[in-house]
């Protein structure tokens, strides 16, 4: 009677161990079918092409396809009320930018909610603006233009992605910090806002380095500093703003990966340890050191804090420079 007690807790434990054994096992088999990673920007941008590279590391390590799909419209919305109302089940995440938790502070009745809609995976990369000058402004130097904007209100223009976006907030954020008039225009995107600087129509703009240092090196335009917190690696003769007398100027953009809301905390773990691996590797960290992209690859906690931060950070903006939400 013993023995067959002692049989039946051996079946016992041989099933409970089975079972332990068996949900990792599930966990490292993820995924199970072709991934979408939905990018809410239209293709060719500086977003869908980091985006395409990390489906592209993807695909080869988890052995699934990672397919890119873009859905543009809206300033990312069409996207994101797309991934939020999809299936909590890790096989479709989108792909957003810093500017994505400046929307919400001039943009009401967003059919979605950052922080309540989606489960953040991971931070991808962090990366400053370079604030660039038409050769006509008569500034060679940050300290040079603020005095010129001091002495001149409302003479220096400066161009954005649109209301809203990171670029629009830069400009803002450094009226606030030098008691300065700029004015805002507003573009349907980075790169039309780029042309018109190069072309002299607006006096500056914010620009990442991928796009600006062609235009720098063949004197079509001049840098004077770099919005993030300290200078960066990529070009570090240029001064932070911070550095011109405008103490706690910080702008950087920043690419993440989230989930829709519910989805298991298992697969968010799964995810988020295939994307810092893709974002760690040796070649993908050398193409972003490359193209002046510092890689992050945070716990989804993390993630969370950050959005949570940008989005407080932005709203405090808006209500200083007396922005009104549409």
């Amino acid at each position: 009677m013993q023995r067959a007690a002692a049989r039946r807790w051996s079946s016992v434990l041989v099933i409970a161990l089975g079972t332990w054994v068996f949900v990792p096992s599930a966990v490292a088999a993820f995924p199970e079918r072709p991934v979408r990673l939905i990018v809410p920007l239209a293709p060719g941008g500086g977003v869908d092409i980091t985006a395409r590279a990390l489906a592209q590391k993807l695909t080869g390590a988890w052995k699934q396809s990672v397919v890119v799909d873009n859905r543009a419209g809206g300033t990312g919305v069409i996207g994101l009320e797309l991934a939020a109302k999809s299936a909590p089940d890790g096989h479709t995440l989108v792909f957003i930018t810093g500017t994505h938790t400046a929307r919400p502070a001039t943009e009401r009745n967003l059919p979605y909610d950052l922080v309540k809609d989606f489960a953040p995976v991971t931070q991808v990369t962090r990366q400053a603006y370079v604030l660039v000058v038409h050769p006509a402004v008569p500034a060679k130097t940050l300290p040079e233009l603020i005095a010129y904007a001091r002495e001149k209100p409302g003479a220096l223009t400066y161009g954005s992605a649109g209301l809203g976006s990171l670029q629009h907030f830069s400009g803002e954020l450094l009226a606030i910090g030098t008691r300065t008039q700029l004015r805002h225009i507003a573009y349907k995107g980075g790169g039309p806002a780029l042309v018109d600087v190069v072309a002299g129509h607006i006096s500056m703009v914010f620009a990442t380095p991928l796009e600006s240092v062609p235009h720098i090196k063949g004197g079509r335009l001049r840098a004077l500093a770099v919005t993030g917190a300290q200078r960066s690696t990529a070009m570090p003769e240029l001064p932070a703003v911070a550095e011109a007398n405008v103490p706690g100027y910080e702008v950087t953009n920043w690419y993440a990966v989230l989930a829709p809301a519910k989805t298991p905390r298992r697969l968010v773990e799964a995810l988020n340890a295939g994307f810092v691996e893709a974002v760690k590797s040796s070649d993908m960290a050398e193409r972003f050191t490359r193209d002046g992209v510092e890689p992050v690859g945070s716990t989804a906690e993390a993630l969370r804090e950050h959005i949570r931060s940008e989005l407080d950070k932005w709203q405090r903006v808006v209500a200083t420079a007396g922005l009104k939400a549409e």
